[in-house]
């Protein structure tokens, strides 16, 4: 399928060129909704690849590219299940969300994550799966997983330790705190950063300057340079699951689902 319109997300191709746009709101949180139809892209991807040279991956939300994983819906797997049952539907989430992505990662097509506004936790992991970020000058990276006893899930933190130094990856992970464009760009995580904006048109520009170059050589150059890392990506699934089984994770997600009940808290941060 080379068109598709979904509750959460749309794609479509056009001139050797796919585009995968996020419209989930508010802020195109990763929960079952979003899982589902991100699994459906994977299943098209072997025919988008035969089709297009380049993916560019955005969000039609205000807010942003992506502000993680969603949270009440997480809450809501402890409130409602015995927690061993809520850490194996956690796993088999994590699982899932995590064969998408080494999925895209390994996509043969070259894949440009287009980011605006808020590009935190999960959000961030999705973008990381990608071959380049390119992000618009008031973009903010984070990973703000340690707030509720957790880590990121999604595969950011080898994802992440590919891409960039560990001294960066120590900061992001420890302190919870936000990087801007700048300090992305100048940290290799971005390859571009645009006017405020601007960034849909220069991710078309690059998009479409991939589409010059020979497909073969593009994907071989790719893989050659891109390695997926495995094994470390299989280890974060048990470390969170670890994690997730203790009760300060259960006491964290009630507390943050109170503070967004009564709008206390800023809304796309735990």
């Amino acid at each position: 399928m080379t068109h598709f319109e979904g509750k959460a997300l749309s794609w479509k191709t056009a001139e050797g060129m796919a585009e995968l746009a996020l419209h989930h709101p508010p802020a195109n949180e990763i929960g079952t909704v979003l899982l589902e139809e991100l699994e459906r892209f994977a299943e098209a991807l072997p025919l988008l690849e035969s089709q297009a040279s380049a993916l560019m991956i955005y969000s039609k939300q205000q807010a942003g590219f992506s502000a993680g994983a969603d949270l009440l819906e997480l809450h809501s797997r402890l409130e409602h299940t015995d927690n061993a049952s809520a850490v194996e539907g956690v796993r088999g989430f994590l699982e899932r969300i995590h064969a998408v992505l080494n999925r895209l990662d390994d996509s043969s097509l070259t894949t440009i994550a287009a980011v605006h506004g808020v590009c935190f936790g999960g959000g961030f992991e999705l973008a990381l799966a990608c071959d380049l970020i390119i992000a618009d000058k008031m973009a903010r990276f984070c990973f703000p997983e340690l707030r509720l006893g957790l880590i990121p899930g999604f595969g950011g933190i080898p994802r992440l330790k590919r891409d960039a130094g560990n001294a960066l990856v120590r900061d992001l992970l420890l302190t919870g705190r936000s990087i801007n464009a700048a300090k992305a760009l100048a940290s290799g995580i971005v390859s571009q950063v645009t006017a405020e904006g601007e960034v849909l048109r220069v991710a078309r520009s690059t998009a479409a300057q991939v589409t010059k170059f020979d497909r073969a050589a593009a994907a071989a150059a790719k893989h050659f340079a891109k390695r997926l890392p495995t094994e470390e990506l299989r280890r974060e699934i048990d470390v969170f699951c670890q994690l997730f089984a203790q009760p300060a994770v259960r006491q964290a997600l009630a507390k943050y689902a109170e503070a967004k009940r009564t709008k206390s808290i800023h809304p796309y941060l735990p």
